[in-house]
């Protein structure tokens, strides 16, 4: 390098350490930790002071947090070289019981980071009324906890098992029947048939798919509930996705590996009376075993024409057809989810979200 060439990169260098050194914000304590704090309590608060340690003024242009439960009060009156600021930071431990540790990123105006800030401590959860742990109401005096339970996947062979809270909020005793309204033929449910006044209870959900019988794909259940003889509003939903069972590959393999080239299908503007129109979805196999098709969901008029019991080697690549009729499909943008199953014993689940836009 020449001599001309290299006083500019010295001149540079030296201009980038000297800004550097003219943009500093020290701080004599950059953690605080709250201690144990109760829920029940409130917001609790705290303030870092900061002092400008360059040779020129400093002005806090932003402080970021890592979570919305942590709110920063800074000021962005210039700082003066030898002048202190503070930055102060107010904790949320409203739901949010058990330890926390929450940072906070100081900003410059010149868009440099020029501190880092730490809060953590241990909140104690307040106690939860019965409206709060179930928050819904089935009618009758009885409440849940949710109504809806959802198991991810579900392995053949394998039995996995849920439960839902359920209270009684009377002063007096309630019957209680489940009573079928969809149905996989693989739930098992377990349930009180009396409930007494006050009393808490669970019931017990388990999807079990014999080896002997695989099923794939979605499982729904849906359940009505009979309080003391009349129906509850609201029904139990029970749902899971069966696939194979997930075993790690012998011999060190990958086994099949299961790819689309897209997670997003649009089909854009469609004429509503122009017919079936199509698009194309690339399915690859990335792993060193065949890959086995098997189950394909469509919904929404919205056809995948890929078949279970489809084969797809290792290193191929299938491309395969989405079919979608505009005429029985309402006008407007229309949105549906399209589901595969694989024996790809990581992901054995891929979607594949389809749109489009009907038109005259």
């Amino acid at each position: 390098m020449t001599l001309k060439r290299f006083i500019p990169l010295i001149i540079l260098t030296l201009y980038a350490v000297t800004a550097a050194a003219q943009s500093q914000l020290t701080f004599s304590c950059q953690e605080w930790d709250f201690g144990t704090i109760r829920e029940a309590d409130g917001p609790v608060s705290h303030t870092f002071t900061g002092e400008n340690t360059g040779d020129r003024p400093l002005v806090i242009l932003d402080v970021v947090t890592s979570c919305g439960c942590t709110v920063p009060d800074f000021s962005k009156r210039p700082i003066l070289p030898g002048q202190k600021a503070d930055i102060g930071v107010r904790f949320d431990p409203a739901n949010r019981p058990g330890s926390f540790s929450k940072e906070l990123t100081v900003y410059s105006t010149e868009r440099k980071k020029i501190g880092v800030l730490r809060i953590r401590g241990t909140v104690l959860p307040r106690e939860r009324s019965v409206e709060e742990r179930y928050p819904l109401d089935a009618g009758g005096g009885i409440r849940l906890n949710t109504g809806l339970c959802a198991f991810a996947y579900v392995q053949q062979g394998r039995r996995v098992e849920s439960t839902v809270g359920i209270v009684n909020t009377t002063q007096k005793s309630l019957s209680l029947e489940l009573i079928p309204e969809e149905q996989s033929g693989l739930l098992t449910t377990e349930a009180p048939q009396q409930l007494a006044p006050g009393q808490e209870a669970e019931i017990v959900f388990s999807y079990y798919i014999p080896p002997t019988e695989p099923r794939y794909g979605t499982l729904r259940d849906v359940l009505g509930i009979r309080i003391d003889g009349s129906t509850s509003r609201i029904p139990l939903v029970v749902h899971g996705i069966g696939v194979d069972p997930m075993r790690t590959p012998a011999g060190g393999g990958t086994g099949p590996r299961a790819q689309l080239d897209r997670n997003t299908l649009k089909f854009d503007v469609v004429r509503r009376g122009g017919g079936p129109v199509r698009r194309t979805v690339t399915l690859s196999n990335e792993g060193d075993a065949p890959l086995r098709v098997r189950c394909v969901e469509s919904e929404k008029g919205f056809t995948w024409q890929l078949r279970p019991g489809t084969t797809l080697p290792p290193g191929e690549s299938l491309a395969t057809e989405v079919h979608f009729d505009p005429a029985r499909a309402d006008y407007g943008v229309q949105v549906g989810h399209l589901m595969l199953i694989t024996d790809d014993p990581v992901r054995p689940m891929r979607k594949l979200r389809v749109t489009a836009i009907i038109e005259e």
